[in-house]
């Protein structure tokens, strides 16, 4: 187990966003008790230049966080279900982070399952909010760092460049341009779905 070093996160969001792919998040969540998955998907996020980045019109109460020192988490909820995990980049007083949206799960897979209910193992960590879930990371862990303390990045299995997939980012309405998702191409626990409130089904007319 080879904890990641503080020089890791010295480097832009859209850098990290690929670099964390094969790096594995780990949660102690009592002693040696870990809850450990690969990363397998993630999405940078800017304050500047990036009007669906919670930073975009400044600093906040609620997105201070953004505009902490690199490797620090920042953890908010959103649609009444989710929390979301996100690693802060970019030099302290700049904010960017990458949101963590896939994993594989390694380790404590027992535990995860008790978290998210009876699921298959891909299906344990392949969206952002499950991810959260399964690794019981709630809004206790907003602000806290990687660098030491219970939460934290380890060195993982190498991604090739060429198994690198990039997309536009998923469930968001603005500034769908920016293609800043990266995945592993064709991992299987890659998320298919969105994150984002209940789309409503329109009710079918029947002709008489």
């Amino acid at each position: 187990m080879q904890r990641v070093s503080g020089e890791f996160f010295n480097m832009s969001a859209l850098e990290m966003a690929a670099a964390l792919l094969g790096m594995v998040m780990t949660h102690e969540l009592s002693p040696g008790v870990f809850l450990r998955g690969r990363i397998v998907e993630t999405e940078a996020y800017l304050g500047s230049g990036d009007e669906a980045c919670h930073a975009s019109r400044g600093k906040t109460k609620r997105n201070s966080v953004m505009f902490g020192p690199p490797g620090t988490l920042y953890v908010y909820f959103t649609y009444g279900n989710h929390y979301l995990l996100n690693i802060v980049t970019e030099p302290e007083g700049v904010a960017g982070a990458v949101l963590l949206r896939a994993m594989e799960p390694l380790e404590g897979i027992g535990i995860m399952r008790q978290h998210r209910g009876r699921k298959h193992d891909h299906e344990l960590m392949n969206g952002p909010g499950k991810l959260t879930r399964a690794l019981g990371l709630t809004l206790e862990h907003n602000g806290t760092s990687l660098l030491g303390g219970p939460v934290f990045l380890e060195k993982g299995t190498p991604v090739r460049q060429e198994e690198i997939s990039t997309s536009p980012r998923i469930g968001i309405s603005k500034s769908t341009e920016l293609t800043w998702r990266k995945f592993i191409t064709g991992h299987p626990c890659v998320s298919r779905g969105r994150i984002g409130p209940p789309v409503k089904k329109k009710k079918r007319i029947l002709e008489s």
